[in-house]
């Protein structure tokens, strides 16, 4: 059985990249599955590639291979790997970052960098061309891999996994008044914002639902921020409009303006500057 291929990248639908991408797949093997998880990863964001990886990787059959292509440093030093993970899959992508937070949460057991002599796609017209890795290189490489035309061991040599690059991830914090963490991504299309605190550190601080929670938001030391929000396990629980606070669907707790849009309508964001502090009333 032939793996399946999950994209996601920064391209968007706006010209004829991702076409490009699939049909470099295609040309090698016309019966390998594409599945696309989005082309609307924030332009050059390699957090959020990582976060995007983390968030879905593990709801996959074992075996599939994701190709991540956020590639802001494309045609120069920075490797381009294949990571195989602890629990099963493979991630063809630049080592830029990407693979931070399914080495974190999942870990990652091997990673060879691509050998471009053998697993890079080579034609009269592109032999000069140095940005489009995406479909040039890791297009050509995941599609030789996923039909079998080379094993893992032959998509280049191993490296250190100690050696892949990582973003940092912070850890929130639970004192004996408040917890405090930091929003981590966001919800885009929604508006909601998802914070790094796990719903197991949340009910074990005492919260359960319908309470009313201390909620104050820091941007740069800068309160922006500050009420008591009910916490629901829905938000068919809250009114229309109203700022709620919930578990996301990887039970970290996130914040949402029920049938609104939070972000927008309260100015925030997410990232290190961003810092959310949750207390009993």
């Amino acid at each position: 059985m032939k793996k399946m291929l999950v994209f996601q990248t920064d391209f968007t639908y706006k010209e004829g990249a991702v076409a490009a991408m699939y049909g470099v797949v295609k040309s090698i093997d016309c019966d390998i599955e594409i599945i696309t998880a989005t082309h609307e990863i924030p332009q050059y964001d390699t957090w959020s590639a990582s976060y995007r990886l983390y968030q879905y990787i593990d709801f996959w059959p074992k075996g599939t291979i994701f190709v991540s292509v956020v590639d802001p440093g494309v045609g120069t030093s920075r490797k381009a790997c294949v990571a195989k993970t602890r629990n099963g899959y493979y991630i063809v992508t630049p080592d830029n970052g990407s693979l931070t937070h399914v080495d974190k949460y999942f870990g990652i057991e091997c990673v060879r960098e691509i050998d471009e002599t053998i697993n890079r796609l080579h034609r009269e017209d592109n032999g000069a061309v140095s940005i489009f890795h995406g479909r040039d290189l890791f297009g050509y490489c995941r599609a030789r891999l996923a039909s079998g035309i080379i094993s893992y061991e032959e998509v280049g040599p191993e490296y250190d996994v100690a050696e892949i690059k990582r973003h940092p991830i912070a850890e929130p914090t639970v004192y004996q008044d408040r917890i405090e963490g930091m929003f981590e991504i966001n919800d885009p299309n929604f508006g909601n914002l998802w914070t790094n605190i796990t719903l197991k550190d949340f009910l074990a601080f005492g919260f359960k639902s319908g309470d009313l929670i201390h909620t104050v938001i820091y941007h740069n030391d800068e309160v922006v921020f500050d009420r008591c929000i009910p916490y629901f396990d829905s938000f068919g629980k809250a009114p229309d409009k109203s700022v709620m606070i919930y578990n996301n669907e990887i039970n970290k707790m996130g914040l949402a303006e029920v049938v609104g849009n939070l972000t927008v309508d309260y100015d925030l964001g997410y990232g290190s500057e961003y810092r959310v502090v949750f207390s009993h009333e």
